[in-house]
């Protein structure tokens, strides 16, 4: 009888608990955010003494020009900065530089230095006024493109298909993470946060945690020029997307570069950091590039059938492509696309109307008009878009991947 009392005081408690967890987890959320802004080395900087240099004068002559490129992981961006005695009008008046590939993983011994040409130039949101972001592909000592600068193929395949005016729009899933490499708000303590529903396009500090940061992103791209198209909660708590494009030709893929690089420095501002790894945790959905692609063919009237067309070539080379969609080759997408969580399966190629658990996806509005665009859901969140966009463009019109 006792033993019965106390298993039914234990069970009370047991609920009692559990309620509590879930009632308490918006502020707890709010609080673990807080800690992470609080206890975040970047956070700790007074920003009123940064502006009282930023807003010092600068001769009207000079500007900082931040040169950004792609560094040999392929995945991770670095920069510098360089003053020119001139306002440049476009990248092309941009000087040539160059840096120390072994630094980032692009050099060995001796002879270590890979040159940064410039390709596309925008306003700076951070520094304003007259200075540049200019972003850069790399090259080697014999002036051949690294193993990562898979802009010159991309450039290469839009140019030869230039007549058919491709346009791309990207949508970049990615995760705000704290100071502890926890994702932004989840619970220190208790592992993860309830699975609720609510998080995608969600409003309130239960169901979103970082807004500010995204609204700054959002702004900050507007200003710099970028095709920057929208922005939404996605179904992770923590977890955001911001879309490029629609964009015309090479424009997409170099945008998005730039979106990331003003996020990840947006992050160090707000003392946190960007993860961009497809799968971080086996019970919540991942994270993608969802690609948007589309010809003059597509858009025009019939253009259903072109684009029914594309997806039967693109089926055959599924895994082809597989190899170009993450930047390990498909190891990274092995996580990802299990076939749950609105994934597909790695190893089959499917396509459907309307279904976010197919390899490539119609939209409803395209077969209704019968022309438009398709969607390749498979490349992963930390994909390179040129090496993307590039075997979209070899398989559907150049026969080629």
């Amino acid at each position: 009888m006792f033993s019965g009392i106390l298993r039914k005081s234990g069970q009370k408690l047991l609920g009692q608990l559990q309620q509590k967890t879930r009632t308490t987890f918006a502020t707890s959320s709010k609080l673990r955010a807080g800690y992470a802004l609080e206890w975040s080395t970047n956070a700790k900087f007074n920003k009123l003494v940064l502006d009282k240099y930023m807003c010092l004068p600068t001769p009207d002559c000079k500007c900082q020009v931040k040169y950004i490129w792609i560094d040999g992981t392929g995945e991770n961006l670095r920069g510098k900065t360089r003053t020119l005695d001139f306002v440049p009008s476009c990248y092309e008046e941009v000087p040539k530089w160059s840096y120390d590939g072994s630094s980032c993983f692009q050099a060995h011994g001796e002879d270590t230095d890979i040159f940064l040409i410039p390709v596309a130039m925008y306003k700076d949101p951070f520094r304003r006024g007259n200075n540049k972001l200019v972003l850069c592909e790399t090259y080697d000592k014999d002036l051949q493109p690294t193993s990562t600068n898979h802009r010159a193929a991309c450039a290469d395949a839009v140019r030869k298909i230039c007549k058919h005016e491709p346009q791309f729009g990207l949508e970049q899933e990615y995760q705000l993470m704290d100071a502890d490499h926890r994702p932004l708000g989840w619970p220190a303590m208790r592992g993860e946060p309830e699975v609720t529903g609510l998080c995608y396009c969600g409003v309130g500090s239960n169901n979103v945690v970082g807004r500010d940061i995204v609204e700054a992103h959002y702004r900050a791209c507007l200003y710099a020029g970028l095709d920057i198209a929208g922005s939404n909660a996605e179904v992770t708590y923590g977890q955001w997307e911001f879309q490029i494009g629609v964009s015309d030709g090479i424009k997409g893929p170099d945008d998005l570069w730039m979106g990331r690089f003003i996020l990840n420095r947006m992050a160090e501002e707000f003392g946190v950091w960007i993860s961009y790894h497809p799968k971080l945790f086996p019970n919540w959905n991942g994270a993608g590039c969802h690609t948007n692609f589309s010809t003059k063919e597509m858009r025009d009237d019939g253009g259903l059938k072109v684009i029914e067309e594309c997806i039967c070539k693109l089926s055959k080379r599924h895994k082809e492509h597989m190899k170009r969609y993450d930047p390990k080759c498909g190891e990274y997408n092995k996580l990802r696309l299990t076939g749950l969580h609105e994934t597909s399966s790695m190893d089959v190629f499917t396509h459907a109307v309307g279904n976010r658990s197919s390899s490539v996806r119609i939209h409803r509005e395209t077969v209704a008009k019968k022309k438009g665009y398709f969607e390749d859901r498979r490349p992963s969140s930390n994909c390179d878009p040129y090496a993307v966009c590039d075997a979209i463009v070899r398989t559907c019109y150049l026969d080629e991947c």
